[in-house]
């Protein structure tokens, strides 16, 4: 948790957020983050912890408007349920967050974190199966009775 709470905080503190609020998101709760000399920061945080830690570090609400989102619509009674709100509307998933955190990337290797690939591009391809050969029951012969086995006649 300690490794999120930097990375969001050197962020913030190095005014990289504006314009990549969506990608740093999409950074924290779905990428691999680590130190130049390989160390893991983070692998990851639920929306929660996300939302909970926005919370902490006292994020500027109208960052959410860069993906659409009025501050207005979403609960502001409190602010952890603030923050998962705008995480829900921000599609940390979609292919623009996707697109926002690769650029956000060697700004933030800049500040000392080397940012993973998105989930699912790091795996290899699944090597080649063979044709697949089903094994259907063999056809029946029609030459023979079905309850006894003999020979029709």
């Amino acid at each position: 948790m300690d490794g999120i709470r930097e990375l969001l905080s050197a962020a913030r503190d190095a005014d990289i957020v504006a314009g990549n609020f969506r990608g740093l998101l999409h950074v924290a709760i779905g990428r691999k983050v680590t130190r130049p000399d390989g160390s893991t920061v983070t692998v990851g945080v639920t929306w929660r912890e996300l939302a909970a830690e926005l919370k902490a570090l006292r994020f500027d609400q109208d960052l959410v408007r860069e993906y659409g989102a009025d501050p207005d619509d979403l609960t502001a009674r409190d602010r952890e349920r603030f923050w998962y709100a705008a995480i829900a509307v921000a599609k940390v998933d979609s292919a623009e967050a996707i697109a926002e955190a690769d650029r956000l990337a060697p700004r933030l290797k800049a500040l000392g974190f080397v940012i993973g690939p998105p989930p699912g591009a790091a795996a290899s391809p699944p090597p080649p199966q063979p044709p697949s050969r089903s094994k259907a029951p063999p056809p029946k012969n029609k030459d023979r009775d079905d309850k006894t086995g003999k020979k029709k006649k």
